[in-house]
């Protein structure tokens, strides 16, 4: 096999810390360091682009990726790291989104993540979302969830992937990986063969469609617990994300089912350090519980965040709880934590000490 023509910038990427790789022809490989694009010194030529694509694919996807015009996987630069890669067409020709996936499956408090979110790992029933925008970060605190439990708890855990992005050791777990369009055919088709395979946790790498939903909604109530990711910015984003598979005559029941099934929606966004040494996520957490069940059978979603807020001595917290929390530790500035907030007037208040208290009224 001939050498990718691009280790090098691989390797300066993961020394760097990089969390993106851009690759487009007949520009430079440009590299996502600290939330921030940057330009290596090396161009993507014609020859080296379609060289790496046949590095990386076999025929069958190759002729894939030319029907389809994108296509994602996973790849094992040897001596540099694992990759999980998106190529894709644009504007006639070739381009390579790769994002480093780090060998070894950070823990919560290196990732920085609230230790409340250790009460996912303690769940035995219903469906946990982890959210947020491409890039916060979801699929690796998904994978730290996922280890905890490999290592504390007898479990079977299926994982469904498309890619496969960390590959997991069985400890105290029995770890199923399946890879959509290696190892089974499709998300739908793996969550319901599945349930006849003596799961105890199901891991939906992504929820993409009505089928997949409607398959884990049927393993949550026969007992199962199920892990999923949403491309949502928060908890109420995540419940209409879910009723948009849905036509508007199914949403009460949908809400209805939600209300019994849903676990917990963990929302996150990275947002720059303030030392400049990387990124740390703000996380919002929302467990159901009686006032959630309530407001999302009589779809009062918009009322869901202040519900959270008032929630946190059931270890929930709303974004503007955890950017408080992390300006007051001197971990973001107040600049950074404005600029990530969905009310920043609220925030800009609590900052001053000034609580409104609105969460005394989430019911009415």
């Amino acid at each position: 096999m001939q050498e990718n023509p691009f280790k090098g910038v691989l390797k300066l990427a993961v020394d760097s810390k990089a969390s993106d790789i851009h690759i487009k022809t007949g520009c430079a490989v440009t590299l996502r360091l600290n939330s921030d694009l940057v330009e290596s010194d090396l161009v993507a030529d014609d020859n080296a682009v379609s060289l790496f694509i046949k590095i990386m694919l076999c025929q069958d996807l190759e002729q894939k990726y030319h029907d389809a015009g994108d296509i994602d996987v996973s790849y094992v630069e040897e001596g540099v790291g694992r990759f999980r890669v998106n190529i894709h067409k644009q504007r006639g020709s070739a381009a390579i989104a790769m994002r480093h996936v780090k060998s070894r499956i950070l823990n919560f408090q290196e990732l920085g993540i609230p230790p409340q979110i250790k009460k996912l790992t303690e769940l035995e029933r219903g469906i946990v979302f982890i959210t947020g925008t491409t890039g916060s970060g979801k699929s690796t605190t998904l994978a730290s969830v996922i280890e905890s439990i490999n290592q504390t708890k007898k479990k079977h855990i299926i994982m469904i992937e498309d890619p496969i992005e960390y590959e997991f050791t069985d400890k105290e777990s029995f770890i199923e990986q399946r890879e959509v369009g290696l190892d089974t055919i499709s998300f739908d088709s793996a969550i319901i063969h599945s349930l006849r395979q003596d799961p105890d946790i199901i891991v939906v790498g992504e929820m993409r469609s009505k089928e997949s939903f409607d398959a884990a909604l049927k393993a949550a109530d026969t007992g199962h617990l199920v892990f999923s990711t949403l491309h949502t910015r928060n908890a109420s984003q995540s419940i209409n994300r879910i009723l948009d598979f849905y036509d508007a005559s199914e949403h009460l029941s949908i809400r209805q089912a939600l209300g019994s099934s849903l676990a917990a929606i963990v929302s996150q966004r990275l947002i720059a350090r303030s030392a400049g040494n990387g990124v740390i996520p703000a996380v919002e957490i929302m467990f159901n519980n009686p006032i959630m069940q309530s407001l999302l059978i009589e779809n009062k979603l918009d009322k869901l965040a202040p519900a959270i807020e008032g929630s946190k001595g059931e270890g929930m917290q709303s974004f503007n709880q955890s950017m408080m929390d992390l300006v007051d530790n001197g971990l973001i500035s107040e600049d950074d934590a404005l600029k990530n907030s969905d009310n920043p007037e609220a925030l800009k208040m609590y900052l001053k000490g000034v609580f409104l208290g609105s969460e005394n009224k989430i019911l009415g």
